[in-house]
Parts: structure tokens; C-alpha cells; sequence
């Protein structure tokens, strides 16, 4: 007889990144909240029988949706909070709290055997992030859920890109002492040269293995930018500079990989002289599957992906949490 699937509840669901894995590590979801219409259309893309409820999950009501309720899993992936301690407060960045605290309040209705929650690395280690990390502690712990928390870098896991993610997974107290977080499976990552290579020559670039050889190593994090500020770049100057190190203009993302006459090495160091990554490529840096369908324009689909969570780190996590939970399947074993 097969094993029964696991069902889980997505919210913050974005792109698909964590449902992806999850869904691989053996979760069924019976519904995913997103509110951005854009990251909507891609889940319904790409899983015609995925439930996708385009909700803000902060007025969400699972009364209303009461299926919900006992799940195995709830799963989410709420916008990266940074501290608000001495800064200007941005209205993207008080929604990131609020998102987050709203998905901590959920757990007290909905009741999920265990709760996965993927941010930042700072809100496991950081100490401007103390509070929000201690209010996460204290409503989990106060239900009755014990609390696991680990900071695990996606490079590890055999995606292209050195990304430091931060967990929270907590367990009903029957189910918590059997979790332990996954162990990398060793080896090294693969470098953006050799996941890139291929479709660098797609347009009979005849430089593309020589720009390989020098994109030998896994690429700095991939981040998703605000669709608010103007057009899709690869970070601050910072990140740039790396990307530059890499073989890459980090500017702008392009439409198109270079064309065969696209020189190289380019004749002085301006990084503008550089090739561009397209958002197929950039999604196959976080890892998501050549076929997998981005709805929206250039910026949107890009801060879909920059968001995103590698589904084989998610994957990893997911089996590790349906380990702890056993193979009886269905929401409220």
C-alpha cells in the first residue's frame, strides 16, 4: 500500500519555492495564501490543482476555509524582516513584521502538528532581532509546540549560490524529539559556470566556456529587490562587485543570453561590458526546475525568484520534519 501524502498549508507561498520542495519531501497542500497577484498566477501556472487563495494573510480567516485545520504542516516564507532599532521604518519593512507575527498567530487556529517558518539568518542569530525572535519562542512554546531553530547555507545542498537561510521548525511535544534538522549531503556546489554554461551558448556565444571557467564558484546570494524601486538589479555595490568577480554585470538583468559576437574578454574593466543574466538563469541559481513558469513583468518575476526559497533546501527540511511526524500521513494523526 502507498503511504498516504502529507498535507500542509503554504502561506507567504511567492513563486513556489518552499511548496516545491515540500512538495518533493512528500507534503500535499491544501491551500497556498499569497497576496501578490503576480506570484499567484505562477503557483496556478505551474500546479493547475494547487488551491491558491490570493489573500492578505493578515486578514486571512480559516474559519472560512476550515480544511485548513490539522494539518501536518504549516509551512511559511513571509518577506525577509530586517531590524527596525534606529532606522527609518519602511512600509515594506513594518509589513515584514506584521506578515511574520500574523503567521506566528495562525498556529493558535489552525493547530498544524508542525510549523516551518523560512526567513532570514539574522532572526536566528542576531541580537537586533532578539524580540521578534524571543515573541516567536514564547506563542509557540505557550501552545504547546517545542521549538527548533538552525541557520543552513543552500550552497550545502547542492544549489549554485551561497545562501544563508534561517529555520524555525516547531513540533507538537509527541513529535518533537524525534526531529533533526537534515545533513548535507556533502561534496561541493556546483559553480554558476557549470549550470550556466549551456544556456550561455545558447545563442552561438563562442566565449561561453571561457566565461564558465571564470564563474568557477557558487554565486553570492540572489536577492529579490522591492518592486517599488524601479527595474531588476543583483544587488548593492557590494554584491555587484562580486558578480563582477564572476564574469558578470550585475547592473540589470538581460532579456537575452549575449549573442555570438559578444566579446570576451571584454576589451576594459567596466562591468557594464559584462554579460547579463536573464531570470531563467537567475532561477536556475536558486535551484527551481527549467520548466517552471514566471508570471508577471521583468522586475516582478525577478523579485519572485530573488525571494524565493531553493526548493532542495526546503525539500531537505521537509523530509527531515516528515521524518519527526512518522509515515501515518493525514492531517491530524
Amino acid at each position: 500500500m502507498p503511504i498516504p501524502r502529507l498535507t500542509s498549508l503554504e502561506i507567504c507561498a511567492g513563486a513556489g519555492g518552499q511548496a516545491l520542495g515540500l512538495e518533493q519531501a512528500g507534503f500535499t497542500p491544501l491551500a497556498l495564501i499569497e497576496n501578490d497577484p503576480d506570484s499567484c498566477a505562477t503557483l496556478r501556472a505551474n500546479r493547475e490543482e494547487w488551491n491558491v487563495l490570493e489573500a492578505d494573510l493578515r486578514t486571512f480567516d480559516p474559519a472560512e476555509h476550515p480544511y485548513v485545520y490539522d494539518v501536518d504542516l504549516m509551512a511559511a516564507g513571509p518577506p525577509r524582516v530586517k531590524s527596525l532599532i534606529g532606522k527609518k521604518q519602511l512600509p515594506q519593512d513594518l509589513e515584514a513584521h506584521e506578515l511574520l507575527r500574523a503567521a506566528v498567530y495562525l498556529v493558535h487556529a489552525v493547530r498544524p502538528r508542525a510549523l516551518l517558518i523560512e526567513n532570514v539568518a539574522d532572526l536566528i542569530e542576531a541580537g537586533p532581532l532578539a524580540d521578534l525572535r524571543s515573541f516567536i519562542r514564547d506563542e509557540l512554546e505557550h501552545l504547546g509546540y517545542a521549538l527548533h531553530r538552525t541557520v543552513l547555507d543552500a550552497a550545502d545542498f547542492g544549489v549554485p549560490q551561497d545562501r544563508k537561510q534561517g529555520f524555525f521548525v516547531a513540533l507538537r511535544k509527541e513529535y518533537a524529539g524525534r526531529f533533526q534538522w537534515p545533513e548535507p549531503p556533502g561534496g561541493q556546489a556546483p559553480t554558476v559556470g557549470e549550470v550556466l554554461r549551456a544556456s550561455m551558448a545558447e545563442r552561438g556565444w563562442v566565449h561561453a566556456t571561457d566565461w564558465a571557467a571564470r564563474a568557477a564558484r557558487p554565486a553570492p546570494t540572489v536577492v529579490g529587490g522591492s518592486r517599488n524601486r524601479g527595474g531588476p538589479d543583483l544587488g548593492q555595490s557590494g554584491s555587484k562587485a562580486a558578480w563582477e568577480k564572476l564574469g558578470v554585470n550585475g547592473n540589470s538583468l538581460g532579456d537575452e543570453v549575449p549573442a555570438p559576437d559578444f566579446p570576451w574578454p571584454p576589451e576594459s574593466a567596466d562591468r557594464k561590458l559584462l554579460p547579463k543574466l536573464t531570470i531563467p538563469q537567475v532561477a536556475t541559481l536558486q535551484a527551481f526546475p527549467s520548466d517552471w513558469q514566471l508570471k508577471g513583468n521583468k522586475t516582478s518575476r525577478y523579485c519572485q525568484i530573488g525571494h524565493a526559497s531553493p526548493p532542495p533546501v526546503a525539500a531537505a527540511v521537509g523530509r527531515a520534519i516528515a521524518a519527526a511526524l512518522g509515515n501515518e500521513g493525514g492531517a491530524g494523526a
